[in-house]
């Protein structure tokens, strides 16, 4: 494997911003557990069920006044003919070329605490390389906690509060949600890998996984993206409002409400058949685990058969 750290180009502006807010962090922390950055990161074109990590990072960024810490060689990590940049065409000649960006970047919260984001375009080469360049970006920031999140598809309904699976070495951060099921075996993401490889290094790690509805999957779903900014809140002491994202979910949920008064009733059915399964395995609670017999939650073959079916059609999408 090549040097990790050739993958990118710091900008001294941001690194002076990124150290000199961590020494702050720290100072002020002491011995707190949290002082200290904390990196949130997720990477467009991989599982995001219902745009939850697309919605959640564009919110970030767009709050945040963004500084540019580090820029990774996207040259290097991308491939153009599966992903291919938009160019603009005026007349007779080309005016315009939006390279793909994979920015590491320090932004504020509401009330001013800095943190940092890393997004872009999930890279289809040298994973292993990215993972490592990564870590040794943790490690000269004084990154605290490594935080990521997605979206994924599941036989839950709309009608029923969003689902969410913590995973990582922190779950201490992200306590009392129901387990969902056991074990499964899904396709790989630079983003999962980031995370396994930060935590063989001991870093601190987390992930959350919102289930959103399989039939709105491939839609916008800002009920997703607002559980993932609480549960980001609740872990990191972040103060991440979010006002735009929540006034959107009663129009989304009055937008799903007429598609399926306007269908032919077999969602609706499957739907409730879905508020069943999900209520049983609720009534479950407070038992060793959730997965009620009387709950036939999908095995790990069927989740790895949905996440598949998925990440198809959205590759057909993007074709």
């Amino acid at each position: 494997m090549r040097d990790p750290q050739g993958l990118y180009e710091l900008e001294p502006q941001g690194v002076a911003a990124a150290t000199a807010a961590n020494a702050e962090l720290t100072s002020a922390g002491g011995d707190d557990d949290r002082g200290g950055l904390v990196l949130l990161y997720h990477f467009d074109g991989f599982m995001d069920a219902g745009e939850a990590g697309g919605q959640v990072m564009a919110h970030l960024l767009e709050q945040g006044s963004p500084v540019v810490v580090a820029r990774f060689d996207h040259d290097r990590l991308v491939d153009y003919r599966a992903r291919r940049p938009a160019m603009t065409f005026d007349r007779e000649s080309w005016t315009s070329y939006d390279p793909p960006e994979i920015l590491l970047q320090l932004v504020q919260d509401a009330t001013g605490t800095p943190f940092l984001v890393l997004t872009g375009p999930e890279p289809d080469t040298e994973w292993e390389a990215f993972a490592a360049a990564i870590g040794v970006l943790v490690e000269e920031l004084g990154v605290r906690l490594a935080l990521d999140f997605h979206g994924i598809p599941m036989g839950v309904p709309h009608t029923r509060p969003v689902g969410l699976t913590p995973h990582g070495n922190r779950l201490d951060l992200a306590t009392g949600y129901p387990q969902w099921f056991e074990q499964a075996q899904v396709p790989g993401s630079a983003q999962a890998l980031v995370e396994y490889r930060l935590g063989q290094a001991g870093h601190d790690v987390l992930g959350f996984a919102v289930h959103v509805p399989h039939y709105v999957a491939r839609s916008a779903y800002p009920a997703a993206a607002v559980v993932i900014l609480e549960a980001v809140q609740s872990a990191t002491g972040l103060v991440l409002p979010g006002h735009e994202l929540r006034e959107r979910v009663g129009e989304v949920y009055a937008d799903i409400e007429e598609q399926l008064a306007q269908g032919d009733g077999e969602l609706s059915s499957a739907i409730r058949g879905m508020e069943g399964q999900y209520d049983a395995v609720a009534g479950a609670e407070g038992r060793d685990s959730l997965l009620a017999e009387s709950a036939e939650l999908p095995s790990a073959d069927e989740l790895g058969r949905q996440f598949e079916q998925f990440l198809a059609e959205h590759e057909r999408d993007a074709e």
